[in-house]
């Protein structure tokens, strides 16, 4: 009888501790560079970095950037915003991962960031993608990695959708290892590959400057273009794009 009660004594307080862990995380989260991870990163009382306001925001919520500053780097493990707002959150990651995502199922957006990975030994990659379901990178400049700008690197079939992206400095800007990818209105230049799309990978572009890179596009993927694209300006060409009729 004594053994019944105390398994269902630490029953309880399993359940208890789970609640409040699921209570204490927030829909939307606040970092600010004179923050402190301690704190709830309410609005009143942010956190100093991504990492330690991630902890603290409920999968699908979402974490803005008060003020500029730098604010680490990250692993996402949920569905998750991360929106610089209007003052664009930087993380400068010299020597390893800007940002690593492996979040199976999830939906993940990144707006209005800088990731560099600038410093005494240059970071790896911008964005590494180990699973994810969607992935929004949105009005963000990525730069100064000796590996990839965003790197898709999964086992199930994933989807990236780039708008107003900024990549430069960077052997490989974007490698799509499985999946499809659509790229609006980014520059890309100053890279060894522009777009490097993997076996049964499919690309559409619409609206970019590919230029001054050593190959634009690398297949064996497949391009689509919407015709109003500009690439030119580069070493080589690699694959070309079939262009559709933009309706």
């Amino acid at each position: 009888m004594k053994t019944y009660f105390i398994h269902r004594f630490l029953l309880s307080l399993g359940l208890t501790v789970l609640s409040v862990t699921a209570m204490s995380q927030a829909t939307r989260t606040w970092v600010s560079g004179v923050g402190d991870d301690v704190n709830p990163c309410s609005r009143t009382a942010p956190c100093k970095t991504l990492a330690g306001a991630i902890n603290k925001t409920a999968a699908g919520g979402e974490i803005n950037i008060l003020d500029p500053g730098g604010f680490g780097s990250l692993t996402i493990n949920k569905s998750i915003t991360i929106d610089g707002g209007g003052v664009i959150g930087s993380i400068l990651s010299s020597a390893t991962t800007g940002i690593i995502i492996n979040a199976p199922d999830a939906i993940v957006t990144i707006r209005n960031f800088s990731i560099n990975g600038a410093g005494t030994t240059m970071g790896t990659t911008g964005i590494r993608v180990a699973a994810v379901k969607k992935l929004f990178v949105e009005n963000c400049v990525i730069a100064n990695y000796a590996e990839k700008g965003i790197d898709i690197n999964t086992t199930a079939t994933a989807e990236l959708m780039a708008d107003k992206v900024t990549i430069h400095n960077v052997p490989e800007a974007i490698s799509i290892g499985m999946g499809s990818a659509t790229i609006s209105r980014s520059l890309i230049s100053g890279c060894t590959t522009g777009v490097a799309a993997k076996t049964g990978t499919e690309v559409y572009l619409s609206g970019n400057i590919i230029t001054n890179n050593g190959t634009a596009l690398q297949g064996p993927g497949k391009f689509t273009s919407a015709g109003n694209n500009s690439v030119t300006a580069n070493k080589a060409q690699g694959v070309n794009a079939t262009v559709v009729k933009m309706q």
